[in-house]
């Protein structure tokens, strides 16, 4: 088991700039919305000036059910709001035309997932059920731990969070991210950011579950132009 496959409630890029991140976003916070919107600008807007950011919209878990198998997600490379506006209008149609939601092929969990089991078999670790299919057992094989941080992340964009803010650091399949974690009244979003240096030239991804498409687009909407002339 690897241990630095993920951290959580880690100090992240924000805590470069507040001195106190996981309070800066309480409703009782002052100032919480230059917090935001700095937030926003620093871990959305910036990556995406640079063409680094990507929108992963999921859906698929509903009513409490949590399977990997039936988590599904469609990716749209996002440059300004516009390219925002075109995922909110996809998934608007599909549910005016009550058809299935856009989805890409490729599982977000339960392919992973299978590859980590056949590893750790393959090196000669014997896989009960449980450990199978219980996600907080994953991290008894390796790589594990990153899927059941990962699970975690996307349980809670589908259910909620009382905590309105988190940050983790998890090994992703595009290397080692920070998630920022919002559960805000504005609504509730995921940005996962490379660490450090590396921020500037790899790729970052804004997460959210489908039903927040709409109060996200208002939020940007508000947000993101106040920076423009900076």
């Amino acid at each position: 088991m690897r241990y630095t496959e993920a951290k959580e409630h880690t100090p992240g890029r924000l805590h470069a700039l507040f001195a106190d991140p996981y309070n800066a976003f309480e409703n009782d916070t002052d100032e919480r919305q230059l917090h935001l919107h700095i937030a926003l600008y620093l871990l959305l807007a910036r990556p995406m000036e640079r063409s680094l950011m990507t929108l992963r919209v999921i859906h698929g878990w509903e009513n409490g059910g949590f399977e990997p198998a039936d988590l599904q997600h469609v990716d749209y490379a996002i440059k300004t709001v516009a390219d925002f506006k075109r995922a909110v209008k996809d998934f608007t149609q599909a549910s005016k035309d009550n058809v299935a939601f856009p989805a890409d092929e490729d599982a977000l969990l339960e392919a992973p997932l299978d590859d980590a089991i056949a590893n750790a078999e393959a090196d000669g670790q014997t896989l009960d059920a449980e450990t199978r299919t219980i996600p907080a057992r994953w991290p008894a094989f390796e790589g594990g731990l990153a899927l059941y941080t990962l699970f975690k992340m996307y349980h809670r964009l589908v259910y909620g969070e009382d905590e309105a803010y988190r940050c983790t650091q998890c090994y992703t399949a595009d290397g080692l991210r920070e998630m920022h974690e919002f559960h805000l009244e504005e609504g509730e979003f995921a940005l996962l950011v490379p660490t450090g240096k590396h921020f500037a030239s790899e790729p970052s991804m804004l997460v959210l579950h489908e039903s927040q498409l709409d109060p996200i687009e208002r939020l940007l909407e508000e947000s993101l132009p106040l920076f423009q002339d900076f």
